[in-house]
């Protein structure tokens, strides 16, 4: 009964073994992707290009991509260097002034004393609360990208599961098969092998992104806080000296936040890459949820073309049904011969086989498409162990007892219909495989319910430590005006409200 239905399991295992292949998906991919209309480009200056325009899409494996959205910070790259220069510049002009005999100071503020004190003891202020709304706006950024990360990661992990189990079943039924069919057991023997090697590639991936991931965000979050609490630690001295007023500290305090202040715009400039790299992630997530064979993600996330998926699955889905379809009909058949009507199965312990699987065209996959009377496939050894002629009892005790299905016979049908069972017991991984349905999912779930919250988060990082930047050049200058009004006075002179004659 069961030898009529070998080819079936073959072609099944020989589709089961396509899917496993990487090379088959990538030229699908690469024959989608030749004929479709990918998703948005950008089109930005690449320093690596001597500045001409990147017009590619969203990689993070393209060099070119990064430093074109790294560019787009320059900014406060640019405003870093020119403050760090013209402190230099200043800085020589002091001491070539010094050198020279003069002493430079501006007597002509003497009569704002007040305003500068004030505007002094204001923007230290402003300052000091800038500084702790970047550190905690850096600290919930840094939640949030972990989170991405964890999804993303869960991606690969979710993958790797899921062929992990499809691994162990073709295992299972290399085992069961091994003695009748030793060619279908040879096909899944290579089969498990391109397994390994895909569960391998995803799970060093896996651990090389999530490594490098967490090298980039952990060390942006570190930076964040040691120059932040160098910042605050240095305009808490400020407002010492301010209350001490003394004039030596005036020049060391300048240059601690000079130099802050240049590291705070470049850390502007990155903040903003920031939040560009995270929009640009967010819309290509997006585009692969409309569309994942236009999209830019279609080539790290590589999925099977739609069609050729569902053609894949309704293909399994027949095999499995015509098997079962046949089983059935050998059932009714023994029934016949056995003079048992097929209501009164019962009677003999072997009733219909539940079929999961709708007819034609579609073949769709319903767990709970049996009837209450059906048993599962995996259970018809059970059933038919009551009419198995084991090998210690005779031909004769045998018929007595109606066992009229030699052992050998047995076995065979025990492999294949266990066989069988588990390729339905793993035809849900099969699905989520072929269709990309745990990219999908991971896919959707970060469009819903992470991008908006951390294009909100990057935005503010970046917002915020622009305005402690801009707070920052104004107190210097007005630190330095502080410093050069009282340049030449004694210090009990500082003190004092200049008063006309």
């Amino acid at each position: 009964m069961l030898n009529s239905t070998n080819y079936r399991l073959l072609f099944l295992l020989f589709l089961l073994f396509l899917i496993s292949v990487p090379s088959f998906q990538h030229k699908l991919l690469a024959s989608a992707s030749e004929s479709s209309v990918h998703g948005r480009s950008f089109k930005r200056p690449d320093p690596l290009r001597h500045f001409k325009d990147y017009n590619g899409e969203f990689d993070v494996r393209n060099k070119h991509y990064l430093a074109s959205a790294a560019f787009t910070g320059v900014h406060g790259y640019a405003f870093a260097g020119v403050w760090l220069l013209c402190g230099v510049v200043l800085g020589i002009f002091m001491i070539v002034k010094c050198l020279s005999g003069g002493s430079p100071s501006l007597p002509c503020l003497d009569h704002y004393y007040l305003h500068i004190l004030f505007l002094l003891l204001l923007l230290t202020s402003l300052a000091i609360v800038a500084s702790s709304f970047v550190l905690a706006t850096s600290q919930r950024t840094l939640r949030r990208t972990e989170k991405l990360k964890d999804t993303v990661v869960g991606i690969g992990e979710e993958a790797v599961g899921a062929i992990g189990r499809v691994m162990r079943t073709t295992k299972q039924i290399q085992y069961l098969l091994l003695p009748y069919n030793p060619q279908i057991c040879m096909s899944l023997n290579s089969t498990t092998q391109d397994l390994r090697t895909n569960s391998r590639v995803i799970r060093r991936f896996i651990d090389r992104s999530e490594q490098s991931f967490d090298k980039a965000t952990h060390t942006s979050h570190t930076a964040h806080i040691v120059v932040l609490t160098v910042n605050l630690v240095t305009l808490t001295a400020a407002l010492v000296l301010m209350l001490l007023y003394w004039r030596p500290g005036f020049i060391i305090l300048i240059l601690c936040l000079w130099i802050l202040t240049s590291v705070c715009w470049f850390l502007t400039g990155f903040d903003y890459f920031l939040h560009t790299f995270a929009d640009d992630a967010c819309s290509a997530f997006e585009e692969f949820v409309r569309s994942p064979q236009n999209s830019s993600l279609g080539s790290m996330l590589p999925c099977i073309n739609d069609s050729f998926s569902g053609k894949l699955i309704a293909e399994i889905g027949s095999t499995i049904h015509s098997f079962i379809v046949e089983l059935n009909s050998n059932v009714s058949v023994m029934y016949r011969l056995l003079g048992i009507g097929e209501g009164n199965g019962e009677l003999i312990g072997l009733r219909k086989i539940c079929d999961p699987f709708s007819g034609a065209p579609n073949y769709t996959y319903v767990s709970q498409n049996c009837p209450h009377d059906a048993i599962r496939i995996g259970d018809l050894p059970k059933a038919l162990v009551r009419f198995t002629c084991r090998g210690e009892d005779t031909i004769e005790e045998c018929r007595k007892n109606g066992k009229f299905l030699p052992f050998a016979s047995y076995n065979m049908a025990h492999a294949y219909s266990r066989s069988i069972q588990d390729m339905l017991d793993i035809y849900p991984d099969l699905q989520r495989l072929t269709k990309c349905t745990i990219v999908k999912n991971k896919a959707e779930e970060i469009v819903l319910h992470q991008c908006k919250p951390i294009r909100i988060s990057t935005k503010l990082l970046w917002a915020s430590i622009m305005s402690l930047s801009i707070i920052m050049v104004v107190l210097v200058i007005t630190w330095v005006a502080e410093a050069l009004r009282c340049t030449e006075k004694p210090l009990s002179a500082c003190f004092k409200t200049p008063t006309s004659r």
